[in-house]
């Protein structure tokens, strides 16, 4: 028997696997570039459970006839390889995390609402594993949060690159240069 999904289930649950697919890729990629910090930990356990979540989930999708499977987890892979290739790369280390930092609550939010329709449709095996993960990502987004406001204690350090590469490098001296003259301009103008 395969239960029946509303269509705010169907592109809800597979959002969910593409969001989640963006935030392991990019989660992981993005510790490595915090390396010897505490918060690298933090992404990596965040990195982690969302790959547990999407290997958790698809069964429950499957069962009731939709599949998060390559298309889906591509597009999260599209996201999470252009940020950490390429939008990492302009930002200071507070930026990028703060910027993670959203990734988890997207993915936490939407766990929230798909739980709520699932408890609505009184889908309960579905609808607790769902809150499983909105429980356990939520410790991760609250951590990771944490983290990101710390950085404020160093803020030499904050405001580092958070891309040692030449290439990094390169593009945090152009989103400077971008900054720099957009200050200047407003400054001209008094602001208004």
């Amino acid at each position: 028997m395969t239960l029946d999904l509303h269509p705010a289930q169907n592109r809800g649950l597979r959002e969910l696997v593409a969001t989640t697919r963006q935030l392991a890729d990019h989660w992981a990629a993005l510790a490595s570039r915090f390396d010897g910090a505490p918060v690298a930990d933090t992404l990596e356990k965040g990195a982690a459970q969302a790959r547990k979540l999407i290997e958790s989930i698809k069964p429950l999708m499957e069962a009731r006839g939709l599949y998060g499977g390559p298309a889906a987890q591509s597009v999260g892979k599209s996201l999470a390889g252009s940020r950490s290739r390429v939008g990492d790369r302009f930002l200071e280390r507070n930026q990028a995390l703060r910027t993670a930092v959203l990734d988890v609550q997207h993915v936490v939010t939407l766990l929230g609402y798909q739980a709520e329709i699932a408890e609505t449709r009184a889908d309960e095996p579905l609808a607790r594993a769902l809150r499983g993960h909105e429980r356990e990502l939520l410790s991760v987004e609250r951590a990771a949060r944490r983290a990101a406001v710390e950085l404020g204690k160093t803020p030499d350090a904050a405001i580092e690159r958070v891309d040692q590469s030449p290439a990094g490098r390169v593009a945090h001296g152009a989103a400077n240069a971008v900054g720099t003259v957009g200050e200047w301009v407003d400054r001209r103008t008094g602001g208004g």
